[in-house]
């Protein structure tokens, strides 16, 4: 495997190349800083329609970065000459509302009616965070962010209904006005929180038991602070039970070669 201080120093398709022959297959916190991250859903056509509505519908988890025509595997605008069926670190597989595989390539699995959607990954603005000098807990411990199911339901759409996931990071109270500052300027990836403070007003009843990622470290007087999370899909999925749907593994995302900023707002 690449250790993790060689492939931060690579460029996106660089990146990609070393996910794609299988020597990374761990999660992308922390790498490619100041490009953008995607997660991923994947379904068969018929499914497409209703999960756009979803997306459109709940902008704040889903934001649409892009979607492939059916059978489609290199994206347009994200990064033309990569291969989304090779091109993350890890896949989830779902049939049927149950997870029944996490490859790292979904090559073999791949249909001519599968359609491709983008979606953008708060990943993409934690490079602004700390270029303000605001640590991130996971990157500093080397984990994956926390991920936590909420009570805050989705606006449904068709087949597809469920809760939010949100991510969390600690911040110190003192910086908690200019992290909301910096990330609201990313609504393409998130954008600001959607709560602070208290989890347990959001169903969230263990922070140190995260349903996706791993535990990080609160320091006392840290504030928790929640975002929407691009896992929100596979919530859905887990409730909707399409025949088929893949999706990024959680934390191991798409590396575009959109550079945050683009993504930005003034």
């Amino acid at each position: 495997m690449v250790l993790i201080k060689d492939i931060t120093s690579l460029k996106p398709d660089k990146i990609r190349a070393v996910i794609r022959s299988g020597k990374w297959d761990k999660p992308t916190t922390g790498i490619a800083l100041g490009y953008a991250q995607a997660n991923l859903v994947i379904l068969p056509k018929k499914y497409a329609l209703d999960f756009f509505l979803f997306c459109q519908r709940n902008p704040k988890p889903c934001p649409l970065l892009e979607v492939l025509e059916p059978g489609d595997f290199r994206p347009d605008f994200l990064a033309s000459e990569a291969d989304v069926r090779t091109d993350a670190p890890r896949y989830n597989v779902y049939v049927k509302g149950n997870l029944k595989a996490s490859p790292t390539s979904v090559k073999e699995l791949w249909r001519k009616d599968f359609v491709t959607f983008f979606l953008g990954c708060s990943f993409s603005f934690e490079e602004a965070i700390i270029r303000s000098g605001i640590p991130v807990r996971h990157i500093e411990e080397g984990k994956n962010v926390p991920m936590y199911l909420t009570s805050i339901k989705c606006r449904p759409a068709g087949i597809f209904h469920g809760p939010m996931v949100v991510t969390m990071r600690p911040v110190n109270p003192a910086e908690v006005v200019k992290v909301v500052q910096i990330t609201s300027r990313y609504a393409f990836v998130h954008g600001g929180p959607v709560h602070i403070g208290d989890p347990e007003i959001i169903g969230i009843k263990n922070l140190e038991k995260p349903d996706f990622g791993d535990p990080v470290t609160i320091k006392e007087g840290e504030i928790p602070v929640f975002w929407a999370c691009g896992v929100t899909p596979q919530a859905a999925a887990m409730e909707a039970r399409p025949n088929i749907c893949i999706t990024h593994a959680p934390g191991h995302m798409f590396i575009t070669d959109i550079l945050n900023e683009k993504l930005a707002t003034t």
